[in-house]
């Protein structure tokens, strides 16, 4: 009985050990089972202008399952409240793990610098297009990352042209100038039947696109004074009043607020100066035939730059897979995934050509005009909280001039002393 009661205790012994030894080997509570990495949930802040947060739900569906241990939750919200949603989060103590973002300047200083994260600033950066670099290195942080990018660009009426007899340009090497650019509109409307030549959008950024083909940019380079009124900035302001006196664009969108969409729609007007957003807006139209052709140049070439970014957050907790997923995100076979099935533009330099469903060949000439636009614009346009605070009253000040309220010169100089204050406001 004494040996059987002694086995029976040894026996016991070695049970529990074993089930220590076992337990001591086998995952960690809160780990993924197969990879025995931490189980991490990452809430990303999105917000979509069109079919855009489908195609990245099927991009974190992927992810996930590459990726077991980690969960992601997009937390969905308008554009239009995405800045009040960001504040809320970070203000209390719970910022999200990544946001989607236009704005990259007024998340900087909360934003995790991904720099210690992909190796190289240099070699990180060196993917993406050039023009985006200022939006995203921020006082040498790596505050965010493209996820795509946009241009402006001109969509034009080929029924209208066609009728006109008038050819577009079909390569970069023989762009209009402006001049010929004019008389091709004047010519589309006295032979084509086209009410007016062209319609642009009622915004300074679009409006700028002139300013840097003339030369001239919004602030210096080094960003400490206004050089708006520059007399590059004139010449520009002059050639858009001309285009209003000379009847080529309506006065009713920059005096009436008249959707110059709606205008570009009726199939009445030749041309549009608008962003390549539009491509994808503008695929239902079935009543005229359109298509992208090149803007025309002044002393130089150039569009300007825009886009959106994802941006991780400091103090979230999951800094190191925010920062992963960021880097897989901007990979070229995701990313090229993310903006051909949007209708987006990569901002990849070996993503410039993608097999779109549709308008592919217009997407390639937009990615020239970035390709030959001016380093000023993006100097200019990254800047962003500097820009919202002047931006309005550019826009009026236009206005002015078109409605012969005021000169070219004088519109130039009331904006350049508007962006002298906001400069020396920021620096205090």
């Amino acid at each position: 009985m004494k040996k059987k009661s002694l086995m029976k205790k040894i026996f016991l012994l070695l049970s529990v050990v074993m089930l220590f030894t076992l337990a001591a080997c086998g995952p960690k509570p809160g780990s993924d089972q197969a990879s025995g990495k931490k189980n991490v949930s990452l809430d990303f802040v999105w917000f979509s202008d069109g079919g855009e947060g489908d195609v990245m739900k099927g991009i974190i569906k992927d992810y996930e399952q590459a990726n077991p241990n980690v969960k992601i939750n997009l937390i969905e919200v308008a554009f239009k409240d995405l800045q009040t949603k960001l504040k809320t989060m970070v203000s209390g103590g719970k910022p999200p793990a990544l946001s989607r973002v236009t704005d990259t300047g007024a998340f900087a200083n909360q934003a995790l610098d991904l720099t210690p994260y992909v190796g190289s600033a240099d070699q990180f950066t060196q993917q993406f297009i050039d023009s985006l670099k200022p939006y995203y290195l921020i006082n040498n942080k790596l505050v965010a990352a493209p996820m795509d990018v946009t241009a402006n660009g001109l969509i034009y009426n080929k029924t209208l042209f066609n009728k006109a007899g008038v050819k577009v340009p079909t390569s970069p090497d023989n762009v209009w100038t402006w001049d010929e650019y004019m008389a091709a509109l004047k010519q589309v409307t006295e032979k084509g039947g086209a009410k007016y030549g062209m319609v642009w959008d009622f915004t300074p950024h679009r409006w700028s696109t002139l300013l840097y083909q003339f030369g001239g940019s919004m602030i210096s380079e080094d960003g400490t004074k206004a050089t708006i009124n520059s007399e590059a900035g004139i010449k520009a302001t002059e050639m858009f009043k001309k285009l209003h006196t000379d009847g080529i664009m309506p006065t009713s969108v920059w005096l009436g607020g008249e959707n110059p969409n709606n205008l570009f729609r009726s199939g009445t007007v030749a041309a549009h100066w608008a962003g390549n957003w539009m491509i994808s807006n503008y695929k239902d139209i079935t009543n005229f035939e359109w298509g992208v052709t090149y803007m025309p140049k002044g002393i130089q070439r150039s569009s300007v730059p825009g886009g959106k970014f994802v941006m991780a957050l400091k103090g979230s907790g999951v800094e190191k897979e925010s920062a992963d997923f960021i880097k897989y995100l901007t990979t070229k076979d995701v990313n090229s995934k993310y903006n051909k099935e949007s209708l987006f533009m990569s901002p990849r330099k070996d993503s410039s050509k993608l097999d779109y469903a549709f308008g592919k060949d217009m997407f390639e000439i937009f990615a020239d005009e970035l390709k030959n636009t001016s380093p000023l614009a993006a100097n200019d346009w990254s800047r962003q909280i500097l820009v919202t605070k002047f931006s309005t009253d550019l826009k009026n000040n236009l206005v002015e001039v078109i409605s012969g309220k005021i000169t070219a010169k004088d519109a130039m100089d009331k904006s350049a002393i508007l962006i002298d204050k906001a400069i020396s406001d920021a620096s205090k």
